[in-house]
């Protein structure tokens, strides 16, 4: 793999593009020019253009789409059409499954959900998982926030604020009680304690990817949750139920950037822990890690930006290295975590370089 064509330069898809040049080729593509200089070209271009898609895309051995969820699948069509290999970092489950059933056929890759969640969360509790003789619990949490909130919402819309709504509103899947089930994303609220802080963690969608379907019959409880300032979710179901505003989401949108525009100073919390048996004894595991803001190449990335882009960017070098299979589907939890953590973009989440 030596060309990569990195679709959507905003401040993930434009890091992406800056961490795989180093080591790859790069071309991005947008539909206007970014406002900041890039190391590698950029060409103008279209999605919902399946013809300029066409053009472009047979020309790269690999297509890393940065766009939101509904754009991704003229993209995945047309890398699969091609055998181009093909990364996203969608969280919207009905995305995953066509561009799942396509891999069936596929003669490269379709690697979906390579993020923070799914993604690099689901890495990281696959490996706790494999520590252990047999599974009891497996709980996942992942928290992208402004390190120093105001307001009520105590957020700011530092990602998507397509994915955020959509994972919001989109029932979660789960294990509980030993049974695959759907709950309603924004309940199941509980409290936690990170480092003498106070946050919530409540169901949203999306952010297992496959684990349940890996983990089906294995585990009493699996399920996934994201990190708020508290209240956070109580405000959101006013706005989405209450105020009946769920099914028009660009207004949605529209009311929560302009209410909460990004931050420079942010966080991503990432935790999870595993419980089970070591043989006969009933043992637990955990990982936690606060990651910041850092500087690449001289220029500030917020904490969301760089863990994102840099977790994607780790899956394109283990495909092009060869540690993961050359074609078909890839599921997150079946990356190792030990190798992911040595490729360049992978040793970002170690914790002496952050």
């Amino acid at each position: 793999m030596k060309n990569v064509l990195v679709i959507g330069m905003g401040k993930v898809g434009s890091l992406v593009g800056v961490l795989l040049a180093k080591r790859f080729t790069v071309m991005g593509m947008d539909k206007r020019y970014p406002d900041f200089e890039l190391p590698f070209e950029v060409i103008l271009g279209d999605v919902t253009d399946v013809n300029f898609l066409e053009k472009t895309i047979p020309s790269f051995e690999a297509v890393v789409s940065a766009m939101p969820y509904n754009l991704n699948l003229p993209i995945a069509e047309t890398a699969h059409k091609y055998g181009v290999h093909y990364f996203d970092l969608t969280e919207d489950v009905p995305t995953t499954a066509a561009i799942r059933e396509m891999a069936k056929t596929a003669k490269a890759v379709m690697a979906p959900q390579c993020g923070l969640a799914p993604g690099l969360i689901g890495i990281i509790g696959a490996d706790l998982a494999s520590r252990f003789t047999r599974l009891r619990d497996i709980e996942l949490r992942v928290g992208a926030l402004p390190r120093y909130p105001n307001g009520l919402l105590g957020y700011s819309f530092t990602w998507s604020p397509a994915g955020v709504i959509n994972e919001y509103i989109n029932d979660a899947e789960v294990i509980h009680n030993g049974t695959r089930k759907m709950v309603p994303s924004l309940d199941g609220v509980e409290h936690i304690q990170i480092e003498g802080q106070e946050f919530e963690a409540f169901s949203t969608s999306g952010g297992l990817g496959t684990m349940c379907e890996t983990y089906a019959g294995m585990v009493d409880t699996l399920n996934y949750k994201t990190i708020r300032y508290p209240g956070h979710a109580r405000l959101m179901k006013f706005l989405l139920y209450e105020l009946i505003l769920k099914d028009k989401r660009a207004l949605v949108e529209q009311i929560l950037t302009e209410a909460k525009p990004a931050v420079q100073e942010d966080v991503v919390y990432v935790y999870a822990v595993v419980e089970g048996w070591k043989g006969e004894e009933l043992a637990r595991e955990e990982f936690y890690e606060a990651y910041l803001p850092i500087e690449i190449d001289g220029k500030h990335w917020r904490a969301i930006s760089w863990t994102t882009a840099a977790s994607v960017a780790a899956v394109v070098e283990m495909v092009a290295d060869g540690k993961l299979p050359q074609e078909g589907f890839i599921k997150q939890e079946d990356i190792r975590l030990g190798e992911y953590l040595t490729t360049t973009n992978g040793q970002f989440f170690k914790k002496e370089n952050n």
